[in-house]
């Protein structure tokens, strides 16, 4: 009886919390995951292949190991246009401009750059569910707009300079948080569906052999996956941990959070936090310069979007100075 007076009033606090939590530590996996792409020293296109090919293994074996998401073949001959469209043509095709872009850009301008995506999640969401723009969302929109501006002249002056140009990763970078928008708002619903863990594992397994096929023929690099150990270790390393805990583990726990959080838009903004993760990860262990417009993208982007959401604390807070006054 009282299960199901919960049930109808939704979920209790502590499960908001909880999904929120798991939301935060699948954005610290993201976080790590440009840092960790630099430590294999592979191209973007293979890269791609190996987590999905590692990640893929590991998310069907994490799949076939529970009760509730052991049917993958189910939600497959139900809907299979949505699963398999959304598995190649999103989170897929995200994924490899993400790690494609790592070719020409920077650790710390493809996590500022990918970090935008929560702003395109807003947008989509309107087109998509109609859910309304409030003002807070569309001061941080802005933030997020200067940070990427910030980031394009970067490229430029950087070009100037003498070096090689960072353009091409930037707009790469744009794409993958363009896509990711619309797969996150397009796989809501097939999460509650079917559960974060299969609509991962449908991602990951379904498009490892796209991607195999696609760069095996475009840039020549047919990959083995059964000679992972036979390579260096710091590089067989970084490709088992890219495949565990960035894929596996990382979307689990983040799809899982925005799939149960009351407003996707706001459990989104947590990504925000991804650039400032990637900069020291970057910064201390890489040894990576970070130059001071790619600081004040950082700042842009994580301040105005920290601004939308503590926007009713800092309206409260403001509204009582100015009734003592």
């Amino acid at each position: 009886m009282n299960t199901d007076t919960t049930a109808a009033a939704g979920p209790t606090r502590g499960f908001i919390w909880l999904a929120y939590l798991a939301a935060f530590a699948g954005v610290a996996s993201h976080a790590s995951s440009e840092f960790v792409v630099k430590l294999t020293g592979l191209m973007g296109a293979e890269v791609s292949v190996w987590r999905f090919t590692l990640g893929g293994l590991a998310l069907v074996m994490v799949a076939l190991m529970q009760k509730s998401s052991r049917d993958l073949i189910t939600p497959l001959r139900v809907d299979p246009v949505p699963v398999i469209g959304l598995s190649i043509f999103g989170m897929t095709l995200g994924q490899f401009l993400f790690h494609w872009a790592l070719d020409y850009a920077s650790v710390v301008q493809v996590a500022t750059l990918v970090t935008t995506m929560p702003i395109f999640v807003v947008f989509v969401a309107r087109m998509v569910e109609g859910a309304p723009i409030t003002g807070p969302k569309i001061v941080s929109g802005i933030g997020a707009f200067l940070g990427c501006l910030f980031l394009l002249t970067d490229g430029v002056l950087h070009k100037v300079e003498g070096g090689v140009s960072s353009l091409p990763g930037v707009f790469l970078a744009l794409g993958c948080a363009f896509i990711g928008a619309f797969y996150l708002v397009l796989v809501r619903p097939y999460i509650r569906k079917y559960g974060a863990i299969r609509m991962t594992t449908y991602t990951f397994a379904l498009g490892a052999p796209v991607l195999w096929i696609v760069v095996g023929a475009a840039w020549g690099i047919w990959v083995n996956p059964l000679t992972v150990l036979d390579r260096p270790p710091v590089q067989a390393g970084a490709l088992i941990t890219l495949g565990l805990w960035n894929t596996c583990i990382g979307f689990i726990l983040w799809l899982w959070g925005l799939g149960h959080v009351p407003d996707p838009a706001r459990g989104n903004y947590l990504f925000f936090l991804k650039p400032v993760i990637a900069a020291l990860l970057a910064y201390f262990i890489l040894g990576s310069h970070i130059t001071v417009t790619q600081i004040l993208a950082i700042v842009a982007v994580t301040g105005f979007v920290l601004g939308e959401i503590f926007y009713d604390e800092i309206r409260g807070a403001l509204g009582r100075r100015k009734a003592k006054a």
